[in-house]
């Protein structure tokens, strides 16, 4: 299958000036209805192997309640993702010299009543993640179904971004965010820009 470009897809400029001044950039119809759809397909077809995302080393996280399955060369439609956000990184390190190295990823179920509380990708810079992003795989969305991304931005003005159909949001890691909790499935992949230990300049 074909991927539309990065190029022709993704408006650069404005992500980058977006990212530049408000620490987050939206961006909407990332990728073609057959791709989508063959992305849904296989993430659908996975939901058997997702696990409790707030379950680790047998230990119950109560600000979290989604289930998710990480993404590996099983998961091929997955992975053209995976190489646009690899493209992608290698503009943002052209422009803000992030030294981002490498990407991971897991796709995210919120089922009806899941939800993330309030919390950092890359708190106190204590991990490699310097870009979130969170790409939405459902076929269609209603606002009143919740799941939405509260995103507070580095000017400390909050926002409520709607989980679109095929829409990238994409986020400093180190942004407090949170999913507000979900009245139907909700499905995404969640992916990290990381680095070798470079950190978002604040200024």
């Amino acid at each position: 299958m074909q991927r539309t470009s990065l190029a022709e897809s993704w408006n650069l400029d404005q992500i980058l000036d977006d990212l530049n001044e408000f620490g987050f950039a939206l961006v909407d119809d990332v990728y073609s209805n057959e791709y989508v759809q063959s992305l849904v397909h296989e993430c659908t077809s996975h939901l058997a192997e997702f696990r409790a995302a707030g379950v680790q080393n047998g230990v119950v996280s109560h600000i979290r309640s989604d289930h998710i399955l990480w993404i590996d060369g099983q998961l091929p439609i997955a992975q053209q993702h995976i190489k646009a956000l690899e493209e992608f990184s290698q503009a943002l390190n052209q422009a803000f010299y992030l030294g981002i190295k490498e990407v991971e990823a897991h796709f995210a179920c919120y089922n009806a009543g899941e939800f993330y509380a309030l919390h950092r990708d890359n708190p106190q810079q204590k991990n490699d993640r310097i870009i979130s992003t969170v790409f939405y795989v459902h076929e269609s969305w209603q606002e009143d179904w919740g799941g939405q991304l509260r995103l507070q931005d580095k000017n400390g003005q909050w926002h409520i971004i709607q989980p679109s159909p095929n829409r990238l949001a994409i986020f400093q890691s180190d942004l407090l965010h949170e999913v507000l909790r979900s009245k139907q499935q909700r499905l995404s992949i969640t992916a990290w820009l990381r680095s070798g230990g470079s950190i978002w300049n604040q200024g």
